[in-house]
């Protein structure tokens, strides 16, 4: 069992909701024992949060402790910095203990830059390990934002959880349309429609590669292989404004030794056009599964899956991002 601590990025389109879905989070009874990093622009800080926490109380510096028990920070440098300064106060316990990370990051944030600058930090890595990216979407904006913005069909190409925000506001013909178009755009995703930011933790936290309840890993949850409305086609190279995302499957034979360079040669390759890549393999020279992900130009330790067994192995890569020539990976990972 991996017990580093999950992190979930938080992120969404401008006015897509994600402070509202935050501050009904922070105080559901199962978000005790979490830390909040909240990226905002702007000196607000954590007023937006705070506005409605009378019990709250100051720990230290820009470090709030919120009354639910959760922990609540105002990012005022870089984020790894303020990741390495929650964690070791938590283990000089300057602040509470806390089990669960959320970050909150601006309307618009490119999540895979902010994963990639995060994820390269040894430091980081060690104590911490990405459980999910959740993305809110405005049901009755969030169709023409993803046409005109890069930055939000970033958003959902990357995202593990799309929460279809505002469905009181939309009709049924809008949020129907857009769910239908997030399909398109990642079809691995999973989709809940939600109004005045009311979910509950437990559908769209822990849900990454690991369930904390049972501590068993749940790679075939974490990777959501794509699965594409479109008919069949052959594997082309799309034009660079399109987000893209398919599925390699790999033969059973093959060790991680052969796969690493070629893996680690595509992220250089594609660099920023990788927005991310998630995988299990079934490999010779390793007794169990393992899982692997990437960001961009980097390719990240892999987590053995302890324990965890599949009764038909079968490795499989899901790629994801703008530009890319899926004939060109495929041949090269066929030709190992």
């Amino acid at each position: 069992m991996d017990k580093r601590i999950p992190v979930t990025l938080l992120t969404g389109f401008l006015g897509s909701g994600k402070t509202t879905l935050l501050q009904k989070l922070l105080h559901h009874e199962g978000m005790k024992d979490t830390a909040v990093i909240i990226n905002e622009i702007g000196a607000a800080g954590l007023d937006h949060i705070l506005a409605r926490n009378v019990e709250d109380n100051y720990v230290k510096d820009n470090t709030v402790l919120l009354g639910s028990g959760c922990l609540c920070c105002t990012l005022r440098s870089e984020l790894a910095g303020t990741m390495r300064d929650l964690y070791f106060k938590r283990v000089v316990k300057a602040v509470p203990h806390f089990t669960r990370l959320v970050i909150e990051t601006t309307g618009l944030a490119d999540p895979a830059h902010i994963l990639a600058n995060l994820l390269n930090e040894d430091i980081i890595l060690h104590h911490y390990r990405l459980d999910a990216v959740i993305v809110t979407v405005d049901s009755v904006y969030g169709l023409d934002q993803i046409k005109q913005h890069g930055e939000a069909q970033k958003q959902v190409a990357i995202a593990d959880v799309l929460l279809l925000s505002k469905t009181d506001l939309a009709s049924d013909e809008q949020v129907n349309a857009l769910s239908f178009e997030l399909a398109n755009l990642n079809s691995g995703a999973t989709q809940h429609r939600i109004t005045h930011g009311v979910i509950s933790p437990y559908s769209i936290m822990d849900v990454g590669l690991f369930d904390l309840a049972s501590k068993q890993a749940q790679p075939q949850r974490w990777i959501r292989a794509s699965r594409s409305n479109q008919p069949a086609t052959l594997p082309q190279k799309v034009h660079d404004d399109k987000v893209h995302n398919f599925t390699v499957t790999l033969p059973s034979s093959l060790t991680f030794a052969q796969l690493e360079p070629v893996l680690k040669n595509v992220c250089e390759t594609y660099h920023e056009r990788l927005l991310r890549m998630k995988g299990i393999l079934h490999v010779t020279d390793h007794p169990m599964p393992l899982a692997i992900h990437a960001v961009q130009h980097t390719l990240y330790p892999y987590t053995p899956l302890i324990g965890w067994r599949e009764d038909e192995p079968q490795s499989r890569l899901v790629f994801i991002g703008k530009g890319l020539d899926e004939m060109d990976i495929r041949k090269r990972l066929m030709q190992i």
